[in-house]
Parts: C-alpha cells; sequence; structure tokens
C-alpha cells in the first residue's frame, strides 16, 4: 500500500491540496451569500440547487480537512492503515446521497425521494467498519464491486429520470433556453469519472495529482451548472385537477385520452386568444399560463394537445415560425433590410439558437437554406 503520509510531505502536493479546499470554501460562501449571479446575470437559478451545490462543496472542505488530520497526523487512531479507511469511508458514505441530491435537484419538475440513495450508502459504511475492525484490506475488493453495482444503477435512474424531465419540458414549456437537459448528463457522467477513479485507481503522485484536479474541475462545472439553470415556476397547485408529471404524465394523458371528456371549445379558444390575440408572441410563456389565459386549466389544455398529436412546445413554436414566415415574406415584399435573428425576436423567440433549432424541426431545414430557396 502506498504511504498516505508521503503525500502531504510534498509540499508542491500541499499547495495544490490546500489550493481546491480553499476554492470548493471560496465556491460554498459565494454560493450561499450571494444573490445575484456572476456567470450569466439574467438567469435565477434554482434555490434549492444552490443550496444543494453549497452543501457538497461544504462537504469537500470537510473531506479535504479529515483526510489531512487522519492521514498526515493519524490523529483519532493511532493506526495509520484505520486511519485511512475511517476517511476513505466516510467520503464513500457522504459522496452518494450528496451527489444525487445535486443531480436530482437539476430536475425541476417534480421532487424526487433521496431516501434510495441513502440507504444505498449504508453497506458502505458496513464495509469500511468490518475493515477496519478486521485490519483486512480484502473486503475492499467488495467495496469496488459495490460502488459498481450502485454506478450503474444511478446511471439507469437518471438516465429515466432525465428522460421524464425533457418530456415535462416540451409539454409544458415553449422556450427551452437554459432548461437544456443533456447538461445534466454531462454533470452525471463527471461525477461517475471522477467517483470511478477514485474507488479504482491505484494510489500514488500522479494519483493524487489528477484527484485534485478533478476536484478544482468539479467545483468550476458545478458553479456553471447553477448559475446558468433558470429556475422553472412549477407551482400549479390552484390547477382544479392534479397532475402527474414528466414521463407519467404523458402516460396518464394518453391513456385518459379517449375516456376523459374535455371542453370542446379549447380549439376555439386557442384560436380567438393565442393565434388571434397573438399570445405565442410573449417570451416565456407556460402551459400553465396560456390555460389560464383561455379559461381552462393545464390538464385539460395539455390532454388537448395530445389528442392533436403533438406538445405544448410543438405548438406555440409552430405559430411563432408562421409569424416569422410572415415577417419575412412582408419585408421582402416591402424591400426592408432585416436579419433572420431580429424576426426571430420579433416571432418571441428569446433566442436565436432555440428559434433555429425549431425552425429545422418543423421545415426539414436551415433558416438559411429555406431563406435561400425562397429567394431563387
Amino acid at each position: 500500500m502506498y504511504d498516505q503520509q508521503q503525500v502531504f510531505s510534498d509540499s508542491l502536493y500541499v499547495m495544490v491540496y490546500g489550493g481546491s479546499m480553499v476554492f470548493a470554501l471560496i465556491a460554498c460562501i459565494y454560493l450561499l451569500f450571494r444573490r445575484s449571479n456572476a456567470i450569466a446575470p439574467e438567469v435565477t437559478p434554482p434555490l434549492r440547487l444552490r443550496r444543494w451545490v453549497a452543501a457538497f462543496f461544504a462537504i469537500m472542505v470537510m473531506s479535504h480537512i479529515s483526510w489531512f488530520v487522519l492521514v498526515k497526523y493519524s490523529l483519532l487512531f493511532g493506526n495509520p492503515l484505520i486511519n485511512l479507511i475511517v476517511a476513505a469511508g466516510l467520503d464513500c458514505v457522504v459522496l452518494i446521497p450528496f451527489i444525487m441530491g445535486m443531480l436530482l435537484a437539476m430536475l425541476q419538475d417534480r421532487r424526487r425521494p433521496l431516501w434510495p440513495f441513502v440507504f444505498a450508502s449504508l453497506p458502505v459504511a458496513a464495509l469500511f467498519v468490518v475493515i477496519a475492525y478486521r485490519h483486512d484490506l480484502v473486503l475492499v475488493s467488495w467495496v469496488q464491486g459495490y460502488f459498481m453495482l450502485i454506478t450503474i444503477v444511478i446511471f439507469i435512474y437518471m438516465a429515466y429520470a432525465v428522460r421524464q424531465y425533457s418530456l415535462w419540458l416540451r409539454h409544458n414549456y415553449a422556450d427551452l433556453e437554459h432548461k437544456e437537459v443533456w447538461q445534466s448528463f454531462l454533470i452525471l457522467a463527471f461525477c461517475l469519472i471522477v467517483l470511478s477513479f477514485y474507488v479504482y485507481s491505484s494510489s500514488g503522485m500522479t494519483y493524487e495529482y489528477v484527484l485534485q484536479t478533478f476536484d478544482y474541475l468539479f467545483v468550476v462545472i458545478l458553479l456553471w451548472r447553477v448559475e446558468t439553470l433558470q429556475a422553472l415556476d412549477n407551482n400549479d397547485d390552484n390547477d382544479d385537477i392534479t397532475e402527474a408529471t414528466g414521463l407519467e404524465e404523458v402516460i396518464v394523458l394518453h391513456s385518459s385520452a379517449s375516456q376523459t371528456t374535455i371542453p370542446g371549445n379549447i380549439g376555439l379558444l386557442l384560436e380567438q386568444y393565442c393565434e388571434g390575440g397573438q399570445l405565442y408572441l410573449r417570451k416565456d410563456i407556460t402551459l400553465s399560463e396560456l390555460s389560464k389565459a383561455i379559461g381552462t386549466n393545464r390538464y385539460y389544455l395539455s390532454l388537448y394537445f395530445t389528442r392533436q398529436d403533438t406538445t405544448y412546445n410543438a405548438y406555440i413554436n409552430g405559430l411563432r415560425i408562421q409569424h416569422f414566415v410572415r415577417l419575412y415574406q412582408e419585408a421582402v415584399a416591402a424591400d426592408r433590410s432585416f436579419t433572420a435573428q431580429q424576426l426571430a425576436q420579433e416571432s418571441g423567440f428569446r433566442s436565436y439558437s432555440t428559434f433555429a433549432t425549431a425552425f429545422k424541426q418543423r421545415m426539414g431545414q436551415t433558416v438559411m437554406k429555406w431563406m435561400r430557396n425562397v429567394e431563387k
């Protein structure tokens, strides 16, 4: 076994180690006490995510302190091996719940239970207690195997949860800026890489330096995710019917589409208020806001779109693209100068990237290619 006390004899490593601890501490204080964003000032991040990430940074700081105290000075226990096992065990026990807490806080469709992952970390604690008591490192392979199992379960669960979240967004929001789901997979992948490296890699100075590099990157990536994720207003308690969410909502809507009676005038109300009144030009208009504007509830409006074999996202952005086409034709006919970005903004899109994606999905070609074809 590599002598962990020797690691802290390297002055350069101690500086890197202390720097990552201070970096995490500053990030924790920043998230707890700064109310506005430095990276994306226009974004209001979810408070729950901000607190979870701040708590994770605090755990990182305490982990650094515990390793330094237990391993460097062999405090608490006289046996360096037991100190090493206790420090590693504490890390492993708290890593699973806090990483999952952060990942689940990124998904704003509903609150998902964290207790299964807390219980999942208990066998790790039990194994480390046995290892410390018996001084038997053979059981370390059991810990590694268990972590591999938990890693696979977490990845499958998060893939399913992110899929739920993606469907929920498309059934409730037209603008998906700062609400994209692929970043959650990026954070998940990075967490699993760091966790796997921590558990399965061999010891050595190179390993220690790489691990500290991961700590710096972890802080930067999590800060970026917090600062760029827009908080969503998911308070629909006043709706007449309590709804399911995400993939469950879609399943309920499809299964009840032929059984539930909905008001027959929803289509006319949409034509009158949303299309005629051009409500679709309002940036970030949600399904709940539109349902209230036309005098119905969110459940019936969702069910209406399901029966039309479409989603709220597709409906609103379809109207916006039609508006863009009209503006384009009028500008060309009047020989006015314009840009596609300008017309997209006037059509209700918050950003050109969202518009370009929606346009290609609906029209089957890029904006520039479509404009060139029209000109020909």
